[in-house]
């Protein structure tokens, strides 16, 4: 979680965009962020009747655009290199490949992964977070918003190889839309990876930190094996119309934005 102060394109098939009408890790993810999550459920099942459990973290920040590079390689390579925490299952922070939806012109963007809601709020609250945040994040940063789910499942891989391309969608809903309309969507996300073959995991869940979201309230992020895939799928135009048009009527409005899972350090050059 960015604990910050923020002032509270194109086209894809694939993107669910619509006009208006230092804690420890539970034992079932105490893991090398490599293994299956078939590793996870056995160690799970040894200890505990509980399901795995996963939480999305992502923020999305919008750099002012007089910003030397090297200040924004050094905000890049600080969050990256949160990794080290002991709460985190997963660090990624990227520039943005591309900006499918958006109100706000984001360039950037931080996903990561923890095991329970209290991990995620200890690693807010860590003096190496707080440092990054302080340094290198809102000096640069003119926009920041954030949202947080629960998974709906835990992926086979819980850290995304370098190279992976991911899709993030974010949604706000009408005023007057209710519980029924949220569990409408979440339905038919679910449904995308077994009708898009080309989709590596994803995941999808209510966003659970509404101060920091904008309004958004249903998140979703889906990986692939590299930006082909992601174009490939993207190219499967009918069968995302109709799984958009089931939603339609309740969606006020959509961010949807693409990344590279990044392989090392950024270079400021």
């Amino acid at each position: 979680m960015i604990c910050v102060r923020a002032r509270p394109l194109f086209s894809s098939p694939l993107s669910l965009t619509f006009s208006p009408t230092k804690h420890s890790l539970p034992t079932h993810l105490r893991l090398s962020t490599r293994r299956s999550l078939s590793s996870a459920v056995a160690m799970s099942s040894s200890s505990s009747s509980t399901p795995p459990q996963l939480i999305e973290h992502i923020v999305l920040f919008k750099v002012k655009p007089e910003t030397d590079s090297s200040k924004i390689a050094s905000m890049m390579n600080g969050l990256n290199g949160l990794s080290s925490l002991t709460q985190v299952i997963h660090i990624s922070a990227a520039p943005l490949l591309r900006v499918r939806s958006s109100p706000t012109a984001f360039t950037h963007v931080l996903h990561s992964r923890y095991g329970t809601k209290e991990d995620l709020s200890a690693y807010a609250a860590h003096p190496d977070h707080v440092r990054v945040v302080k340094e290198s994040v809102l000096p640069i940063c003119e926009e920041v918003m954030a949202v947080d789910w629960v998974a709906d499942r835990v992926p086979g891989t819980l850290a995304p190889p370098p190279g992976s391309a991911a899709k993030l969608t974010l949604l706000k809903l009408k005023e007057d839309d209710d519980g029924e309309a949220k569990e409408e969507i979440v339905g038919v996300i679910k449904g995308l990876r077994e009708k898009l073959p080309g989709i590596g995991q994803i995941t999808v869940g209510e966003n659970f930190s509404p101060a920091r979201a904008k309004g958004f309230s249903v998140a979703s992020i889906a990986f692939f094996k590299d930006v082909g895939e992601l174009e490939a799928v993207d190219g499967e135009t009918e069968l995302v119309n109709i799984e958009k048009d089931k939603v339609r009527e309740f969606v006020d409005s959509t961010i949807v934005v693409e990344f590279v899972v990044p392989s090392g350090l950024v270079s400021g050059l």
